[in-house]
């Protein structure tokens, strides 16, 4: 099969390699999928990059987690039924080292999750990390239907999800973004409300919610903790998927009379069941068209490198795939 790799971590440019690898056969319990398309994710960048000092898990990485295909052979213990069916694939390259930026990749068949046919292959590329982060953020401290929810960065691909994710549960969402400039960004079928984070947030967040938000989904904790703190009723839940500092402070008294919850997330070692969960919902609110993903830019396998450097410069407006040949 055609794939990528990275037989040490560095630049995109100067580790990545394009070439041919044997096909792998699935074991127990597993499937092979061919896919059409891989999903780029951050986190990707940060294993080949080494962040926080990382090493390689293993002698030879072909990177990302996420994908769509079809499923072309099962191993023993596998659902025969489903050789010929689209799928969409989770945790390809999680405690694995060879995932989705390649013609082909063997997974957990719980992994492989159905991808109805009114669901595009697109879409079903850019669930993973993101969708399952999402779902998580927005569902692991139990239902939200009539629950006020806060999303912080709403346009980011993470945040964007759990934001339709939560409408599409019966929730009211408000969206914050960064700049004035960007509130009108915003599809008006992702939040109720939006607020820019460069005019006296914490009022335009309680005039719209004067009790309070129920929950938070954060994507940069050490940033927005004292908003946060200003706008969450008593009982709150704060969901947190990252932070610009890793060691952030927090207005601790006004958060502990609050009774708030901190719920941190990370997202390859969520529970089976939390995944099994989120690939379900997923799959059914895309099938009901209450999610909408943009996506910046495809690139052939070939340039996977120009791939990583997008998301590492931080331009996309949108999830970047890579389209298997």
């Amino acid at each position: 099969m055609i794939a990528a790799w990275y037989d040490r971590q560095g630049p995109a440019a100067e580790v990545l390699q394009v070439g041919k690898l044997p096909t792998a056969e699935p074991g127990r319990g597993e499937v092979r999928v061919r896919l059409t398309l891989s999903g780029a994710s951050p986190g990707d960048m940060k294993k080949r990059e080494g962040w926080l000092g990382s090493s390689m898990a293993f002698p030879r990485i072909v990177p990302h987690s996420d994908g769509a295909g079809v499923i072309e052979a099962v191993g023993r213990g596998a659902d025969q039924a489903r050789v010929g069916r689209r799928v969409w694939v989770y945790g390809a390259q999680s405690y694995r080292a060879f995932g989705t930026a390649a013609q082909t990749t063997v997974v957990p068949e719980a992994l492989a999750v159905g991808l109805p046919d009114s669901v595009s292959d697109e879409m079903g590329a850019c669930f993973g990390i993101p969708g399952i982060t999402a779902h998580r953020a927005v569902f692991a401290d139990g239902p939200v239907r009539g629950q006020t929810v806060l999303v912080h960065g709403v346009r980011g691909s993470v945040s964007s999800l759990a934001a339709q994710l939560a409408r599409w549960a019966g929730a009211t969402v408000i969206g914050t973004v960064r700049t004035d400039a960007e509130a009108g960004q915003v599809d008006p079928a992702t939040a109720d409300g939006v607020v820019s984070l460069q005019s006296d947030p914490v009022s335009a967040i309680r005039r719209l919610v004067p009790d309070g938000v129920d929950r938070v989904v954060d994507v940069a904790l050490s940033a927005n903790v004292d908003l946060d703190a200003a706008v969450v009723r008593n009982g709150a839940v704060l969901a947190v998927y990252a932070s610009l500092k890793d060691r952030p402070e927090l207005p601790f008294w006004p958060m502990l009379f609050n009774n708030v919850t901190i719920r941190l997330l990370g997202s390859d070692d969520f529970p089976q069941a939390a995944k099994d969960a989120a690939a379900h919902d997923l799959t059914d609110a895309a099938a009901q068209a209450a999610l909408s993903i943009p996506v910046a830019e495809v690139f052939p396998l070939e340039r996977i490198a120009a791939a990583h450097e997008l998301i590492e410069s931080g331009r996309a407006r949108g999830r970047v795939l890579v389209a298997l040949p």
